[in-house]
């Protein structure tokens, strides 16, 4: 199975953002990038089984740009929020062990430590709008390696 991980794209800045932190959305220049990003996913041609969201709206927005450029659906799920934890990757992979490649789109730290964790250690740092692909040896328990870590400059490039 091969695992990509999108980071959300450029959201409303947090130390000043009003609401709960669970609607502050992307900004105009992350829409933006992330239609960019999106047609340079869709170019990377990555044969998705399914899109799986956190249901925050910035991670819904930067879901939805990219599924929109893919034609395919979005799943939001719950354990995807801020705290997604190998034990919770773990679980969702068990619900889709047919899939040959699922893109998940979320927060950081949890990316980061996820595919540091996938990898058997190491430090892994996602920006925003980074997309990273790991390659799954096995599902149980989850591990693989690092195919590549796309940076949100080379991805947002036209």
């Amino acid at each position: 199975m091969r695992l990509y991980f999108l980071r959300h794209g450029l959201a409303g800045d947090s130390t000043t953002w009003t609401g709960a932190d669970e609607q502050r959305p992307l900004t105009p220049e992350g829409v933006a990038r992330m239609q960019v990003s999106a047609r340079t996913i869709s170019a990377l041609a990555l044969d998705l089984d399914e899109i799986i969201t956190s249901p925050y709206v910035r991670a819904r927005q930067t879901a939805d740009i990219v599924a929109a450029q893919l034609g395919l659906p979005v799943t939001a799920h719950a354990g995807l929020v801020p705290g997604f934890s190998f034990p919770m990757l773990e679980r969702l992979l068990n619900t889709r062990l047919q899939a040959g490649a699922l893109l998940l789109v979320g927060h950081e730290d949890d990316f980061s430590q996820l595919i540091g964790r996938l990898l058997g250690g190491g430090r892994v740092v996602m920006k925003k709008g980074s997309l990273a692909r790991v390659d799954l040896l096995q599902l149980q328990p989850p591990a693989g390696i690092l195919s590549w870590l796309l940076p949100p400059k080379l991805l947002a490039s036209e």
